[in-house]
């Protein structure tokens, strides 16, 4: 028996997730963080499937046509088109955080720089008040490790570095070092974030471009 309209597999994201993702990309574009087409930005919806920019999009430019769908491995649903090409870093984060429900991508001067300059698999910030920005933290008095990736036009092979990375982190449970950043940085390249909600990865992106800022300045002007 042929399903009925309301069981139907979905062929395009909703409304509501296109228009949280424009809004996402209006704002990362008026704050020059995805220059040109770069970056990209993703919802999790249910079903196992993601809403996610179209390869190529100017990201303060982008209506219904400029965000499809994918499975949970990064693959198109009911489209031709061309999710970006960083689709499986989104996925890799929604497989492995069930509290995931967005992710950010940008490519900010500051993420840029840095990641270029640290050669530590960590930057580590410590002392300012902008950390209680991330989920869970209620005080300066913390140490919140942003680990750092080389960069790869391998996608799958840079999604396993990173997945490797954090199971060992958490096999080890943290105890002892730092807190991690909900984002890491790849080098070069840019920052991901992300957070239980788009209003969250949006908090969290803006309170991290900051305090990267600022490590900036400090190694500007450090004696």
């Amino acid at each position: 028996m042929p399903e009925s309209p309301s069981s139907a597999a979905p062929t395009a994201p909703p409304p509501a997730a296109v228009e949280a993702i424009a809004e996402a990309g209006r704002w990362l574009d008026a704050r020059g963080w995805c220059p040109a087409t770069a970056g990209n930005i993703s919802l999790r919806l249910a079903g196992g499937l993601a809403a996610i920019t179209v390869s190529g999009r100017h990201k303060g430019r982008l209506g219904p046509a400029d965000v499809m769908l994918v499975d949970a491995e990064g693959r198109a649903v009911a489209t031709r088109l061309r999710p970006s090409a960083e689709t499986g870093l989104h996925c890799a984060l929604y497989r492995r955080f069930a509290e995931c429900a967005a992710v950010l991508h940008g490519h900010s001067v500051p993420a840029t720089l840095l990641s270029r300059r640290i050669a530590a698999p960590e930057l580590v910030l410590e002392g300012y008040e902008l950390l209680k920005v991330f989920r869970g933290i209620d005080t300066h008095a913390v140490r919140v490790a942003l680990p750092l990736f080389d960069n790869d036009q391998d996608i799958s092979r840079l999604a396993r570095r990173i997945d490797a990375y954090l199971d060992a982190r958490a096999a080890t449970g943290g105890a002892s070092g730092p807190l991690l950043a909900p984002a890491y940085l790849i080098r070069g390249h840019g920052v991901y974030v992300w957070g239980r909600d788009m209003a969250e990865a949006m908090r969290h992106m803006e309170g991290l471009e900051f305090l990267l800022a600022c490590e900036l300045e400090a190694r500007r002007i450090a004696p």
